[in-house]
């Protein structure tokens, strides 16, 4: 058997430990307990398997070793009478009754996460560290906010799951209305750190892809008929069919213009548009469903100059109502830059208060450079180089940066 390196165990804690986490908060009903197994876990993987090599369920192991773990603590602490720990003990022997349709350890953690007794932004952090395997470092960076005050939020926020007993399940469906927003939302940021990982040497970690694309299946499978679950599983399908044309052989990122069309995954694109049409004879618009439809809009361009910018920019005018922020605004200008110029997209765009957002100063480089202001693109390339830690990402400026600095 081949020996393992630190790349596989990585792998395996990206991809695997989001799962383990899951299974054993429901088995043991304490979210640090299961976190510091797992972590134990992967602890002695790393000073196993370099020797003995990947075993052949990796993931089924980990979550064996840290179940183990996890029981042998706890029982160390029921024997000082830790009332704390021999509740966990007796939890984790009573399977937990699941009351609603979908039963998914991931799914009940995600909602435990997004309970409304937590802010929204500690919600869609703590599912990011539990389910997303990120470490903290990694989500203060997409916070834009010090390590040290991201690791207070989620102290305080798992403690406060604990001391309000808030329940690890899936809502009844009379409070699922109420829960869903939060869900989404949650949901879609694990795709789009998986679509454009924040740190790391690749730009797409292709396993938060697929686990945010399984969990809004299972959304749907929930509620059937709420369009905007409908639509966010549209939204992640469309824009999951353009990855295999993201990013060329030798890892460098390709822009949308400048994709092969051939290469994206047609069978996600119907699937995708299908949903788009039933969100649209719903009549009941949200900011997923719009996002989709403008997913669509593109995915319907057989080349890049068949794009219909002006409905872009339409559907961007409707998104705006709805969701009115600046991201969605910065979006818009790009668009409209495709309609009437980069000056044009420039003016929209200037205005919009997004210094620490990297989009925001690679959306302005390339339309200065459109525009024929170079050193004025110059600078603010240099200003993305700044913010971006993802390693795929700055070899992209840095190279963009040379073109533009050669005229």
């Amino acid at each position: 058997m081949s020996s393992a390196d630190t790349g596989d165990i990585a792998r395996v804690f990206r991809q695997e430990s989001g799962r383990a986490v899951a299974t054993l908060v429901r088995l043991f009903g304490d979210i640090d307990i299961a976190e510091e197994a797992v972590q134990e876990a992967f602890v002695v993987a790393s000073e196993r398997w370099p020797a003995t090599g990947l075993p052949p369920n990796p993931g089924g192991w980990i979550t064996t070793t840290a179940r183990n773990r996890a029981i042998d603590r706890l029982r160390r602490e029921s024997s000082r009478h830790d009332r704390q720990a021999q509740a966990a003990l007796v939890h984790e022997r009573d399977e937990v009754q699941e009351a609603g349709p979908v039963r998914d350890d991931r799914l009940r953690l995600i909602f435990t996460c997004c309970h409304p007794a937590l802010a929204t932004n500690v919600q869609v952090a703590l599912t990011l560290r539990l389910l997303g395997g990120l470490e903290t470092d990694e989500i203060a960076r997409a916070f834009l906010v010090p390590e040290a005050t991201m690791a207070q939020r989620l102290v305080r926020a798992k403690r406060k799951i604990r001391d309000a007993n808030i329940p690890y399940r899936i809502p009844r469906d009379a409070e699922l209305p109420d829960r869903l927003r939060a869900v989404l939302t949650v949901v879609y940021l694990i795709f789009n750190e998986g679509h454009r990982a924040s740190a790391g040497n690749d730009l797409v970690r292709e396993d938060l892809c697929a686990e945010a694309i399984r969990l809004a299946r299972l959304l749907v499978e929930l509620m059937p008929d709420e369009p905007e679950a409908v639509g966010l599983l549209a939204l992640l399908l469309l824009t999951e069919s353009r990855r295999p044309a993201r990013v060329a052989a030798d890892g460098s990122i390709v822009l949308l213009p400048d994709q092969d069309r051939a290469r994206w995954d047609r069978a996600l694109i119907v699937e995708g548009q299908d949903m788009v049409r039933a969100c649209l004879r719903r009549g009941q618009p949200g900011p997923f469903q719009i996002q989709a439809a403008i997913g669509a809009v593109h995915a319907d361009a057989a080349t890049a100059a068949d794009t219909d910018w002006r409905q872009i920019v339409l559907l961007y005018d409707q998104l705006l109502v709805v969701a009115p922020t600046p991201v969605v605004a910065l979006n818009r200008a790009v668009a409209v830059a495709e309609v009437d110029g980069p000056d044009a997209g420039l003016a929209a765009i200037d205005g919009l208060d997004l210094d620490t957002y990297p989009p925001f100063h690679i959306s302005r480089a390339e339309l200065l450079v459109r525009a024929g202001r170079p050193d004025d693109a110059l600078a603010a390339y240099d200003r993305a180089l700044d913010l971006v830690t993802n390693s795929a990402e700055r070899r992209f400026l840095l190279e963009r940066r040379e073109l533009a600095a050669a005229g």
